[in-house]
């Protein structure tokens, strides 16, 4: 028997679920994962998505810019991070990250998207001077910066509460936190893979604490390393939690693990079909998250492409210069056309739809 395209009978009881618009159960994530239908996963998601947003995709005019790889925290995963005085480590100044941004001045990016290692020497005013030189030169621009990690990191060099943190940076020009540093809560891995890193509850803390003082954010969670299908589904249980509770989380990025230059080369990373069985099950699971997002720079246009048919409903944007995923072997552009995006979602046969970083309509 088939139920709305869906072929593998323990999937009946979610499609029901799903239909009925129920909220799905850590059991009902778990046998997500282990189904071998990933058509009728994906049919799932996309009742979920089509119910959300119909057909629409979205997609912002951004550009990233990475200040600093050097980081105190030396995780395994990490291709990016350096210690000082290393081969390949990098501190920019604040007049070469001005640069960037004036580089691009009569682009109509409406998002700059911040993010670095935790550098054990920057005092705390380089952040904030960075964010009000940012805005004096492009006053216009949401400023996406510094994630949860970045974050308590400052906070503890500055020796500040995190509300008092959060308030000078959001002063500053801070507009929103990407999702970055979430990795995955479970405690085994953390231990394996990144024991001197924020733990999942500073994480949250951080994220939750943002929300109260009207600064939304994103969330993240890297796979396909060392995690279970039991982890990654308590992962997104506690995002799930922590949304009930705050409600500030705008959108939901699986991040893809690639394993070149880290010290797990000899992983295999995730694929394809993990890729979007995962895509899929966020955004079953995630019922109380508006946005689910693929990040083209880290599973490629193509696969981005596809993911509009399993539940998700953003591609990122135009980027411009990533390098973190890109010091990890990854082999995508470094920026798409905002011609180039619209292309990928209308092939993908949806309209494509450009937001800014609330998801508020650029050009609908």
């Amino acid at each position: 028997m088939v139920w709305g395209g869906i072929q593998d009978p323990a999937l009946q009881p979610i499609y029901e679920k799903v239909a009925a618009g129920a909220r799905l159960s850590r059991e009902d994530g778990g046998t997500l994962f282990e189904s071998p239908d990933l058509l009728g996963v994906g049919r799932l998601a996309q009742m979920v998505k089509e119910r959300l947003h119909g057909r629409k995709a979205y997609y912002i005019y951004n550009q990233h810019i990475n200040y600093s790889n050097i980081c105190v925290n030396g995780c395994k995963f990490c291709a990016f991070g350096r210690k000082a005085g290393e081969p390949g480590a990098y501190e920019m100044s604040l007049p070469e990250i001005f640069a960037k941004v004036e580089a691009r001045a009569q682009e109509p990016i409406t998002e700059i998207h911040i993010v670095g290692g935790c550098h054990p020497d920057l005092p705390f005013v380089y952040y904030l001077d960075m964010l009000r030189g940012i805005k004096a030169r492009r006053p216009e621009v949401h400023l996406q910066a510094f994630t949860a990690v970045e974050v308590a990191h400052l906070a503890q060099k500055a020796d500040l509460s995190l509300p008092d943190t959060l308030a000078a940076l959001k002063e500053a020009g801070l507009g929103s936190l990407p999702g970055g540093g979430a990795e995955v809560f479970s405690p085994r891995v953390r231990m394996s893979l990144c024991p001197e890193k924020l733990s999942p509850e500073g994480w949250l803390e951080v994220t939750q604490m943002a929300h109260r003082l009207d600064l939304n954010t994103n969330a993240t969670m890297l796979y396909g390393h060392l995690e279970s299908v039991a982890e990654r589904v308590d992962h997104l249980v506690r995002l799930r939690e922590a949304q009930d509770e705050t409600g500030g989380f705008l959108a939901f990025i699986p991040l893809a693990f690639h394993p070149a230059n880290t010290g797990l080369s000899d992983l295999a990373g995730p694929s394809a079909i993990d890729d979007l069985k995962t895509l899929a099950i966020s955004r079953l699971m995630l019922d109380n998250f508006p946005h689910i997002k693929a990040f083209w720079v880290m599973l490629g246009p193509k696969l981005a492409q596809i993911s509009l048919c399993f539940g998700v409903d953003d591609v990122d944007g135009t980027v411009m210069e990533e390098r973190i995923t890109h010091m990890a072997g990854a082999q995508t552009p470094q920026g798409l056309t905002r011609a180039q995006l619209q292309a990928l979602i209308r092939e993908a046969g949806c309209e494509p739809v450009e937001r800014d970083t609330l998801y508020r309509v650029i050009n609908g």
